[in-house]
């Protein structure tokens, strides 16, 4: 099993923020706006939650 340093688990990890981020950007979607979707799912995040869990590539 790959653990977290794995450098595959790290370039998938890159590659997920990287998406989020420029899907986001041109969307134009805020974290705010993506918790708030979210919320419509049942999944409740705040927006600095997202933005953190975002920013560590989680």
């Amino acid at each position: 099993m790959a653990g977290k340093d794995d450098p595959q688990t790290v370039e998938y990890k890159t590659k997920a923020r990287n998406l989020l981020k420029s899907e986001s950007k041109r969307k134009g979607v805020t974290y705010a706006q993506l918790a708030e979707k979210l919320a419509t799912m049942d999944i409740h995040e705040t927006e600095r939650n997202l933005n953190n869990k975002i920013s560590r590539g989680l």
